[in-house]
């Protein structure tokens, strides 16, 4: 069975062959923690952290070459900042985490 749209892998602009790449893939396995944090600061309506968390991730994602994660956690870090409703920040949330998942 194929993978749709959504579910196919996203892969890093900096290929293996790269003086990056070993970055890259340390950057791939902290995402489980990343996604843990961001989730659990949402649960308990840390905003503070939660925000910072996605501005960081914003920033390292870019850095990465993960470049199509930027906009979304920049969406979800605004969010939190303005104090957007629960159920919009939890949109960006949902949004932002299951991008981060097809990171490879």
């Amino acid at each position: 069975m194929t993978e749709t749209l959504q579910e196919e892998a996203i892969f890093s602009a900096f290929g293996p062959e790269s003086d990056l790449f070993e970055l890259v893939e340390m950057f791939v396995a902290d995402l489980p923690d990343r996604i843990a944090t961001l989730e659990t600061t949402y649960a308990q309506q840390r905003w503070e952290e939660l925000r910072r968390t996605a501005h960081q991730l914003k920033g390292a994602s870019g850095s990465y070459g993960f470049h199509q994660i930027t906009p979304y956690a920049a969406a979800l870090e605004i969010a939190v900042r303005d104090m957007a409703p629960t159920d919009e920040i939890q949109r960006h949330l949902v949004k932002l985490v299951n991008l981060c998942r097809r990171l490879r």
